[in-house]
């Protein structure tokens, strides 16, 4: 991604997106503009599976279809963010820090790029406990699609559903 900056571009619109889904900020995913806000994106989405122990792919919450970045989001309003920390490593860490790391993470991944800090941000944010830290605003990509709903097209043809795999049985004339 760095060839496609000149010297002294801040901001790029590119031609052809890549790049591994869930990782990808917005507005690079979906209008293909690439910033240096771009990989704060990626960085966020990195600390909060770091946090969690979990791929942003997939749901975490099934009664509202939330992905890990919904999931995070929606415990950290709750004000249970600690229910994201990995099982796996129990009791054993300082709590203080793992709230102003999915802090900081929540920060790199909000929806607007100008809402995001810039990476020099990020590390001062969290190389020192006296940084004051934004309040998050709601993440890009925080829900993902449901299962089909009754009325949809494909459920008027003659379908099976088992564990929400669809197999559409067609008759010949």
């Amino acid at each position: 991604m760095a060839r496609i900056f000149g010297g002294d571009d801040t901001e790029v619109n590119t031609k052809r997106v890549v790049g591994t889904y869930g990782y990808m900020s917005p507005e690079y995913a979906m209008d293909g503009i690439f910033s240096v806000k771009s990989d704060v994106f990626s960085f966020g989405v990195l600390v909060l599976e770091i946090i969690s122990g979990k791929k942003n792919r997939g749901i975490y919450d099934s009664s509202r279809s939330l992905n890990l970045l919904g999931y995070t989001w929606s415990l950290w309003r709750e004000g249970k963010g600690l229910e994201l920390v990995d099982e796996a490593i129990g009791d054993s860490y300082p709590k203080a820090e793992v709230l102003r790391c999915m802090k900081v993470g929540l920060l790199c991944v909000q929806e607007r790029p100008e809402d995001r800090p810039t990476m020099s941000a990020v590390m001062l944010m969290l190389g020192s406990d006296s940084a004051l830290l934004p309040q998050p605003r709601q993440p890009g990509f925080v829900a993902m699609r449901g299962p089909l709903e009754p009325d949809s097209s494909a459920s008027k043809q003659d379908s099976l559903s088992i564990n929400n795999v669809t197999v559409t049985m067609f008759e010949g004339r």
